[in-house]
């Protein structure tokens, strides 16, 4: 096992999205950057991560040792439901190309990305990581779900029967800085923003919104991630200690969440406050509301010594603020 000081080349596959210029943002201010070669990125116009032979050959040209695979075609309820075959086969083609490329060509350590709705829909709260596959997943995303679980799962398999040192994180709700906004793709948050930030420009008098508004969530805000992410590569060498369970079998995958949970009515309220909303709030009950709870258990990554900094209002306030200059500087994906 190498400390992060051992570290020569780290690649950051997606980092492009929320979650992989977060990471990229955090390591650039621990010394890694494109300048002094330690930090490789690449944009999705330049390496498709779909193509196989063209992933296989970025490794063996540019030979990083340690990877995070924050790469994924994400969305919320509706982009799920409406293109299942779009977020089942090309996560698979996506992680898949990635993680096995990694092994063949020698990474030292990798860190998969995956998502909270890989547990069931069901699962007994707050959940621990020993309940994958307990029960059914949720319908209005299943399909991303089963290809998080098939990364996860591949990482595993390649640890238990190469000794590929390789393990995955699985964060509740992210939120933050450019995230994606565009209408019918957007997760929860960044679809109330622009829809309330709209409203108010708009001077409409009521907002229309999904679902009952009684699911309660728990939110993470993206930089609290990726300080969850370097504080695992940080101290990889002591992972061991944290992965075993009470009947000896090893995990492979640790939750990271914030602890605190509210109901998507509440969340809502939040947002149209922190916009400067101040019109009605109408819930379409015909629409699906998802899973009725999800609340990660965090004890693990907790004693491991991480735990969330950034409160939902704080959050909010800087996601918003962030929101407002992207849009100014026509960066946002909207």
């Amino acid at each position: 096992m190498r400390s992060l000081k051992d570290i020569n080349k780290i690649f950051i596959a997606g980092s492009t999205g929320m979650v992989g210029s977060s990471i990229c943002k955090l390591l650039n201010s621990k010394g890694f950057s494109k300048k002094n070669n330690k930090l490789l990125v690449n944009s999705r116009n330049t390496l498709d991560f779909k193509n196989s032979e063209d992933v296989d050959l970025w490794f063996k040209e540019n030979r990083p040792d340690t990877v995070l695979v924050a790469a994924a075609k994400v969305g919320g309820i509706l982009a799920n439901n409406n293109n299942p075959v779009d977020f089942l086969l090309d996560n698979l083609k996506i992680q898949n190309n990635l993680i096995e490329a990694a092994w063949k060509n020698d990474v030292k350590k990798l860190l998969f990305l995956g998502s909270s709705c890989i547990y069931p829909r069901l699962a007994t709260q707050p959940i621990k990581e020993e309940y994958l596959l307990e029960g059914a997943l949720e319908s209005t995303n299943q399909w991303y779900a089963i290809a998080k679980i098939t990364g996860l799962k591949l990482c595993e398999a390649l640890k238990r029967q190469y000794n590929f040192d390789a393990i995955s994180l699985m964060p509740t709700n992210l939120y933050g800085p450019n995230d994606n906004y565009k209408t019918g793709e957007s997760h929860v948050i960044a679809s109330l923003i622009k829809k309330f930030y709209e409203a108010k420009i708009n001077n409409s008098k009521e907002v229309i919104c999904w679902g009952t508004g009684a699911p309660l969530r728990e939110f993470l805000f993206v930089e609290d991630f990726a300080e969850a992410c370097f504080h695992i590569l940080q101290n990889w060498p002591n992972l061991n200690k944290v992965l075993n369970t009470k009947n000896g079998n090893d995990l492979n995958w640790l939750n990271i969440g914030s602890n605190f949970e509210i109901s998507i009515q509440s969340l809502a309220e939040k947002i149209a406050n922190t916009v400067g909303y101040k019109g009605e709030i109408i819930w379409d009950k015909s629409k699906p509301d998802g899973t009725p709870r999800k609340k990660l258990d965090t004890q693990r990554i907790n004693n491991f010594g991480w735990h969330a900094k950034t409160d939902l209002d704080q959050g909010l306030y800087k996601t918003f603020e962030s929101f407002k200059s992207e849009l100014k500087n026509k960066t946002i994906r909207i």
